[in-house]
């Protein structure tokens, strides 16, 4: 039988990162950069109407250096900086002021909407939009089973796996989990639910997804 090769595991930190690409480290204290993320994607403060699609300026990009990406963003977006610091910051503060009105009883009040009222409310929500898209692309569909969920599914249709959102989850993309399944986002009205499609999967289903 032969022998397994050994093989040698190493860590790469964000901070190892950082320093070997020369970048400013920043100094932020405990949980700071927590509540600027939370007003940043509320405000949409660095979203691509605001500092340009970052991916494709990446790739656009032919210098080797920092100094050089720093020089030719600015000269690509030259008031994106400043912009997205006035949205985030305007946000911050309004939140800071609504921090103050938050007790004990408040927050006992929203861990009991959560409990209660989402969870129980939102179950009902997964499997009637389900059902809903199942039966406009003439698929079967199901809830996700417990081990699926611990993989950030909730649902099947025909043999696509998908979560269900609440379209303001958009803003919210950066303090939770990553989600590699195509999205299905819900917006409560009046009347019901508008609902929409995000990812390419759902083109093989013969929706319109949106185009970002």
């Amino acid at each position: 039988m032969a022998k397994s090769k050994k093989q040698s595991s190493y860590k790469l930190s964000n901070d190892d990162v950082r320093k070997l690409s020369n970048a400013t480290i920043y100094p932020f204290p405990k949980y700071v950069t927590s509540f600027i993320n939370l007003a940043s994607g509320t405000a949409q403060a660095t979203r691509p109407k605001v500092v340009g699609k970052l991916s494709d300026f990446i790739q656009e990009f032919d210098g080797q250096s920092l100094e050089e990406w720093i020089a030719w963003y600015d000269e690509k977006k030259p008031e994106a900086i400043d912009d997205a610091t006035d949205k985030a910051y305007d946000m911050l503060d309004k939140m800071r002021k609504a921090s103050m009105k938050i007790d004990k009883k408040m927050v006992k009040e929203w861990v009991k909407d959560l409990v209660y009222n989402k969870t129980y409310c939102g179950l009902k929500v997964q499997s009637a939009i389900l059902s809903y898209v199942a039966g406009i692309v003439k698929q079967s569909w199901r809830l996700a089973t417990a081990e699926e969920e611990s993989k950030n599914i909730d649902g099947y249709i025909g043999g696509l796996a998908v979560q269900i959102k609440p379209v303001t989850y958009k803003n919210e993309k950066h303090l939770g989990y990553a989600i590699d399944v195509p999205i299905i986002y819900y917006k409560k009205t009046k009347g019901g639910f508008n609902i929409e499609f995000e990812g390419e999967a759902f083109k093989e289903l013969g929706l319109s997804i949106i185009e970002e």
